[in-house]
């Protein structure tokens, strides 16, 4: 029998230590993965960035802020935008070291309803907001130097939430259609009287384009990504009476351009989409009372469930990668098998990929 070569001690540890390496870490490749994101600790709340290292996710830089976030977005510059928690009343931009370089403020009788992006030069932000007084819902377009408001445009319905830029340069808003009391914007009544929509609305002049339903209309439309071929993929939440009715409601619609689709799941996901992503070729929708990820095929096909305790803020990255950060750890749900801890914080709804 032929004998193994000996090691000695050196090569031994470095070998120790290659073993060592955990799924994460090499799913990072050579860059430290970084993500910005919002969160709530023992100190209040921040939003930040967050990066890997030897004991999983911790904070490399944090700034403060009055109230829970929600939405964030990266500009072209590499400087962060994050929008207040509805109904919230600031806006903050910031370096990913933690500086704040200038903060907005929300106008009277008017409510940040959680979600910014830019335009496509950048010279102007786009913030989902709400008239307190009518409960209408608003686009409220802003200088992006100043982030003073310059112009609003209705968005034809009420409860505005995510917006998305489409490849012609229009805007794309999911009116999430639930009556709430105006002066909490969160307690919801009359909900026999929802009206959910996608719009389509001139990213120029703030035109009505387009408008479509779902035929459910207990069904809120939330939060959207781009898929494949110009399909937008939309979380729903449901919010029928029956608990069974929302039990078993689907929580995909995409959007194919014409008309809006929803799509059933192969498992139990508590009528509540969080956020969506999407990612080597499958839409991921976290299901946070379910504790964990649903995921469709780019054409609809159920794909599976990824568990995930209390799973929300969902990341895509290339090669399409998608993310997904839940009460403790994290973990991939859409490309190679990775996991990680997660720092002693709460994460909230939505984090991105930093380049």
């Amino acid at each position: 029998m032929q004998a193994w070569p000996s090691l000695d001690r050196r090569r031994c540890l470095a070998v120790l230590a290659a073993a060592a390496v955990t799924p994460f870490a090499m799913a990072r490749a050579a860059a430290p993965l970084r993500f910005v994101a919002a969160w709530q600790s023992e100190g209040g709340y921040r939003v930040g960035v967050l990066t890997d290292g030897a004991q999983g996710l911790a904070v490399e830089a944090a700034l403060e802020v009055p109230t829970r976030a929600h939405g964030l977005w990266v500009e072209q510059g590499g400087t962060l935008l994050a929008a207040a928690r509805r109904p919230g009343d600031w806006l903050v931009r910031w370096r990913p070291d933690g500086t704040a370089l200038s903060w907005g403020w929300i106008e009277p009788a008017r409510a940040f309803n959680g979600h910014v992006i830019a335009s496509a030069d950048g010279r102007r932000l786009y913030t989902t907001e709400t008239d307190l007084e009518t409960a209408r819902g608003l686009i409220g377009v802003r200088d992006a130097a100043s982030l003073e408001k310059i112009d609003e445009w209705s968005t034809h319905g009420m409860d505005p939430h995510e917006l998305l830029l489409d490849a012609d340069g229009s805007l794309l808003v999911a009116n999430g259609g639930i009556p709430t009391l105006p002066e909490t914007g969160r307690v919801k009544v009359h909900l026999d009287q929802m009206d959910a929509s996608l719009v389509r609305l001139g990213a120029g002049d703030g035109a009505l384009r387009g408008q479509w339903r779902l035929a459910d209309r207990r069904l809120s439309l939330r939060h959207m990504a781009w898929g494949e071929g110009g399909r937008l993929g939309i979380a729903l939440q449901a919010e029928h009476d029956a608990p069974s009715d929302k039990a078993a409601a689907p929580l995909l619609a995409v959007f194919d351009g014409l008309a809006l689709k929803t799509f059933g799941a192969g498992h139990a996901l508590a009528g509540y989409g969080g956020d969506i992503a999407f990612g080597g070729g499958r839409f991921a929708v976290s299901c946070p009372r379910a504790n964990g990820v649903a995921l469709w095929r780019a054409d609809g096909a159920w794909d599976g469930f990824a568990p995930l305790a209390e799973a929300c803020a969902l990341a895509s990255s290339a090669p399409g990668t998608v993310w997904a950060g839940g009460r403790d750890r994290v973990r991939v749900v859409a490309g190679k098998a990775a996991e990680a801890p997660l720092a002693s914080l709460r994460l909230d709804n939505h984090w991105n990929v930093l380049g």
